[in-house]
């Protein structure tokens, strides 16, 4: 198998020193080893480049985040950071993530999934009456703010359908939520710690890939958020939960929306959010206390815990 861009792996051969897959520019494979829990292993020349102990796939998207790696690594026995299969798939599918989160109670926005081959369904008049205008539409699976579209009228919704269906079969739409953009930390398996909560203050007309990623002015972050005491423990505690109902582990970020009466919704999670020293998760985490290099090594060993655990099993 071909490793994926931005994927860490900290080989017993040199811990200090993690072999960064993404810059090394080889293709590699990672390979049960007799003996051993795995290798790495260069494609081209078969060279053996170092054990694994754990791997930190800083992934984004399918194949990446959506339970695809966690499969692959759980086959080779390897420890890895971060949700392990249910907890990936669910997360990246935006209609099953509602679905658990609003039979677990916890508040979602109002949604419509369609899928691509049910065509009677792609109808702007009867969503506008369920869901009001504007709305979000969005694939339902993908990440970054991919193929996210605001619909106001019928012709921009004819467009944003057609687009969002070549990054999906199966695209959400969903209510337009109007307030404030507050994001939470969690951390932990069993025992959790959520961070001191944090806010995106969008300057574009909501928080898209341009805003994200292009615009390097396109969101301001404010970490703490100006929340009283009350409401911040509110989030702490509906993020734990959101965490617990889709069974992630690890690390994840829950992103919720405040409305101007204070009520909070779920949007989404993100089962590998960013983790540049820079990005949303380390940043609150660090407000909390926990600081990047200290971070990393308790979701080293959050990773080898959860992997004792799942092999002393009877499979």
């Amino acid at each position: 198998m071909r490793a994926l861009p931005s994927m860490d792996v900290l080989s017993k051969t040199d811990v200090a020193k993690p072999i960064d897959l993404e810059t090394s520019g080889a293709e590699v494979f990672i390979v049960p080893a007799a003996g051993k829990t795995a290798e790495i292993m260069e494609l081209k020349t078969g060279k053996r480049l170092g054990q694994v102990d754990v791997v930190f796939p800083i992934l984004h998207g399918p194949y990446g985040e959506d339970g695809t790696m966690q499969g692959y690594l759980r086959m080779l026995g390897l420890p890895f950071v971060g949700p392990s299969v249910l907890g990936s798939a669910v997360g990246m599918d935006k209609e099953f993530t509602k679905r658990v989160l609003r039979d677990a109670k916890l508040p979602i926005p109002k949604f419509v999934a369609l899928k691509r081959h049910e065509t009677s369904t792609h109808d702007f008049e009867s969503l506008k009456k369920e869901l009001g205008l504007p709305f979000f539409l969005k694939p339902a699976n993908m990440g970054s703010s991919v193929g996210v579209h605001k619909i106001n009228s019928a012709e921009k919704f004819a467009s944003a359908i057609k687009d969002a269906f070549q990054y999906d079969t199966k695209i959400m739409v969903e209510e337009f939520i109007e307030g404030r953009e507050i994001e939470c930390a969690v951390l932990g398996n069993k025992d959790l710690i959520a961070s001191v909560p944090g806010e995106v203050i969008p300057q574009h007309e909501f928080y898209s890939y341009e805003a994200k990623y292009l615009d390097e002015n396109g969101a301001g972050l404010e970490i703490p958020a100006k929340l009283d005491e009350k409401k911040a423990n509110e989030v702490r505690e509906m993020a734990k939960n959101v965490f617990k109902a889709l069974g992630c582990e690890g690390l994840s970020r829950v992103d919720l929306f405040m409305k101007k009466d204070g009520t909070l919704l779920v949007n989404e999670i993100n089962t590998l959010p960013g983790f540049t020293k820079i990005s949303m998760y380390p940043k609150m985490m660090g407000a909390s206390g926990i600081p990047y290099a200290d971070l990393i090594d308790r979701l080293i060993s959050l990773a080898i815990d959860r992997n004792k655990e799942e092999r002393a099993l009877k499979i």
